[in-house]
């Protein structure tokens, strides 16, 4: 009788509740994925931002939206549970996607510069950011740890079923950057935004259906606590309406990006401080060589992703403005671009999970992996650089771009697989939570300085447009030429420092590689 109920449960050899969270997951990211492709054009042409204030912004609200899921998986780990943690947090992302579908109206700009813009619309739009902010904060880090609690401890499915998992993902974001971004540009920025908000609603129609088939996971470990009553409400909906309200504060934070800096840098700071303290007061020789590696590894990852993160500000704008998008006689959108990095991972990630297999004993360390990531995204750099030089007057072919975003793509598929792996494993045990926390704050901070980095190539634009082709041309090579270098030299510096690494992780890093 049991074994008829697991295999009913069954589907492909994994449990059927890992499909639910698949399409969620892919809903999600569609969701998401599809509203940043959108972002900076919906900024620099419909509301006529700066480039410059387009990045910070999006950097503004790409860093929050990194920096928040520590504290939504600490609610839902100890208080919600994360089934409960992932329905709200994708109500949170309904609500705010809709509310990006309203536009209001467009931005003008007198024949003296002068802008008029419409700032109820604008309140509106970051208030809706404000809530997506809060919602991936509940969804993204829950979501995957839910994954994590479908298999048993030591099932040897568990990572075949965190690359279906991953791969909803990029199928997600896949289908976001072609349909949203196809939707938003050709009828309007309401279409685009409005299906990223209807991609989410499926998702989370999707997750709520599929309870059933969780069979009791991701339920909260104290039902009881959630159930009392503080201030007259039971705890699980003062936990909500504080959450909402939270929402106000990044309302705020998002429109002030010396403020995010800010926190940032504290953040960061105080992190460090007390790694240093907690290396130095409670660890032997060998888990304090191992969380040094560790924190030496994260600070390289800022570095990957401040470049790697160019697609949504700089690359979609030089796709826009610089780029020879006509093939065929058909003209493909500037956001679309963003779909090769998606399309790669899904081609190549069983091309890399082969080889490093295939290489055996000779298969690089970590560091060594993270040193290839950094050199991949500085040549994909130099492959802009080369495409403009040889572009003359014109614009440049499409060509570089897509070899651009192939080279990113083998750039993160050496970084990103071993990297929370490498967290897990290398940060001593009373603190695994805290160093994740840390590698989620440092991708959030990368995000940011990913902004700042685009806003050297910033163009003058008139209407929304860059008048002057060779003049932003140049704008774009200066950019692109010192994230070649960037990348080049940190790779380099990684390189040479990946012995040390290699000996302070006291052999986590053969566990890591296999």
């Amino acid at each position: 009788m049991t074994n008829d109920l697991s295999k009913e449960k069954d589907f492909f050899g994994h449990p059927r509740a890992l499909f639910i969270l698949f399409f969620t997951e892919m809903w999600e990211r569609f969701s998401f994925y599809g509203m940043k492709a959108l972002l900076i054009f919906y900024l620099t042409r419909y509301h006529l931002f700066s480039d410059s204030s387009g990045n910070l912004l999006i950097g503004s609200y790409a860093a929050l939206v990194y920096a928040v899921p520590v504290i939504g998986g600490f609610i839902a780990d100890r208080y919600l549970g994360f089934r409960k943690a992932i329905v709200f947090g994708g109500i949170m992302l309904v609500l705010g996607h809709l509310g990006m579908a309203y536009e209001g109206n467009a931005a003008t700009q007198s024949v003296t510069g002068e802008i008029t813009r419409d700032d109820a619309a604008l309140q509106i739009f970051y208030f809706s950011l404000s809530l997506i902010i809060v919602g991936v904060g509940f969804l993204k880090a829950n979501i995957s740890s839910l994954v994590g609690e479908l298999y048993e401890v030591g099932d040897k499915r568990r990572d075949s079923g965190f690359t279906l998992f991953y791969m909803g993902i990029n199928l997600g974001s896949f289908l976001a950057t072609i349909i949203c971004v196809w939707l938003g540009e050709t009828y309007g920025w309401s279409y685009g935004f409005g299906a990223a908000g209807v991609g989410m609603f499926f998702g989370l129609l999707t997750f709520i259906s599929g309870r059933k088939l969780l069979m009791g996971k991701g339920e909260s470990k104290v039902p009881e606590l959630l159930e009392k009553k503080s201030f007259g409400l039971k705890n699980e909906w003062l936990i909500y309406i504080i959450s909402v309200s939270s929402a106000l504060i990044f309302w705020q934070m998002v429109q002030r990006h010396d403020v995010v800096s800010s926190s940032l840098m504290v953040a960061g700071a105080a992190s460090f401080i007390y790694i240093i303290y907690y290396s130095i007061t409670q660890l032997d020789k060998k888990a304090r060589e191992q969380l040094i590696a560790l924190t030496i590894l994260i600070v390289f990852t800022v570095i990957f992703w401040a470049l790697f993160e160019q697609a949504y500000t700089s690359l979609n704008l030089f796709a826009d403005r610089i780029l020879d998008r006509t093939i065929f006689g058909y003209t493909i959108s500037a956001g679309q671009f963003l779909s090769f990095n998606a399309l790669f991972i899904i081609l190549l990630a069983p091309v890399f999970a082969w080889l490093w297999v295939k290489l055996g004993k000779y298969n690089p360390n970590t560091a060594v992996k993270f040193s290839i990531a950094l050199l991949f995204v500085g040549l994909g750099f130099g492959s802009l650089v080369l495409g403009i030089s040889l572009s003359g007057l014109g614009k440049v072919a499409m060509v570089w771009l897509i070899l651009t975003y192939f080279l990113h793509t083998c750039g993160e598929l050496c970084l990103s697989p071993v990297g929370l792996s490498a967290v897990t494993k290398l940060s001593p045990v009373k603190i695994v939570g805290f160093m994740m926390g840390v590698w989620f704050l440092a991708t959030a901070s990368s995000e940011f300085i990913a902004s700042i980095l685009a806003n050297i190539a910033s163009v003058d634009t008139s209407n929304g447009t860059a008048p002057d082709l060779n003049l932003a041309k140049q704008s774009y090579l200066t950019l692109f030429e010192y994230l070649f270098y960037t990348g080049l030299g940190f790779g380099i510096v990684l390189l040479a420092l990946s012995p040390v690494i290699k000996k302070l992780m006291h052999g986590v890093d053969k566990e890591l590689n296999n």
